[in-house]
C-alpha cells in the first residue's frame, strides 16, 4: 500500500498538547529528581534515581514525538512502553513497600503527586502513536 504524503505525524494538531505535556513532565521530573538526589540522596537513592530515570525517559518520548519521523516515532513508542511499565511496577511497589518512597516521585503511588498524569500519558501517547500510524498507512482516495 501507498503511504499517505499528506499524513500527520505525531508532533502535529492534536499531537502538540501530548508532545507539550510530555515536555512539562520532562521538566518537573527532571527538576524534582535533580533536587532529590542533590539534596536527599541518602534517604532513598533508588527511588530518586528511578525518578531521574523517568525524567530522561520523558526527554526521549518529548523528542521522538515532536519530531515525528518514523525512527523517531519508533524510538519514542519504546520509551513510553517504558515509562508504562515503569509507572505500573513502582506505582504498585510503592503501596506494597512505602518505606522505599518516602517522597513523591514522578512515578511513585502511581504518579498521584503529579495528578496520575503519569499513568495516563503513556496510554494517550501510544493511542496517539497508533492513530497516526494507521493514517499513514491508510491508502489515499
Amino acid at each position: 500500500m501507498p503511504e499517505r504524503v499528506d499524513a500527520e505525524h505525531t508532533g502535529r494538531g492534536p499531537g502538540r498538547l501530548i508532545v507539550a505535556l510530555y515536555g512539562l513532565l520532562a521538566l518537573a521530573a527532571t527538576g524534582r529528581s535533580v533536587l532529590q538526589i542533590v539534596e536527599y540522596f541518602d534517604r532513598a537513592p533508588v527511588s530518586y534515581l528511578l525518578s531521574a530515570l523517568a525524567a530522561l525517559i520523558y526527554i526521549v518520548a518529548t523528542i521522538g514525538l515532536a519530531r515525528g519521523d518514523r525512527t523517531w516515532v519508533r524510538i519514542a513508542s519504546v520509551a513510553i512502553i517504558v515509562e508504562l511499565l515503569g509507572v505500573v511496577g513502582v506505582g504498585a511497589i510503592s503501596y506494597a513497600e512505602p518505606g522505599a518512597f518516602p517522597d513523591k516521585t514522578v512515578w511513585s503511588h502511581f504518579g498521584q503527586g503529579y495528578g496520575y498524569v503519569p499513568l495516563i500519558l503513556p496510554v494517550l501517547g501510544l493511542l496517539w502513536i497508533r492513530r497516526q500510524r494507521s493514517r499513514r498507512t491508510a491508502p489515499i482516495g
